[in-house]
């Protein structure tokens, strides 16, 4: 018997309502909420959430001192139309450069490592 149910995966960021947008573009979802904390809600799926974290510093993909610490999954159908739709939202290309693999890794705006995975 599980002790608790996931309720949202919370990300900090210097500002909630731009990453909110960029994920919500990313995900087909609506954002909710303006301030310290922003939502996403996604159709079907579940919801991300964005705190304000003044003095954010984002990780480093690959690096030991300012590791990644998660990173988000995003399941794709189609490897190069996502990648061409989430740089031109803003995602920076981390490792993306083998297209022989079935993932690719990128960081959001707020510098957040994140994978599109054609699994």
């Amino acid at each position: 018997m599980a002790l608790a149910k996931l309720g949202v995966v919370v990300l900090d960021c210097p500002d909630p309502r731009a990453l909110a947008g960029f994920y919500a573009e990313v995900l087909g979802g609506t954002v909710e909420g303006d301030g310290e904390w922003v939502d996403v809600k996604v159709p079907g799926g579940q919801s991300l959430a964005f705190q304000a974290a003044p003095g954010h510093t984002p990780p480093q993909w690959p690096s030991s001192d300012r590791s990644q610490q998660f990173h988000l999954d995003l399941t794709v159908e189609d490897l190069d139309a996502a990648e061409k739709g989430v740089l031109a939202l803003g995602a920076k290309a981390l490792d993306a450069a083998d297209r022989s693999r079935s993932f690719r890794v990128y960081a959001d705006p707020a510098g957040h490592p994140f994978c599109l995975c054609a699994c």
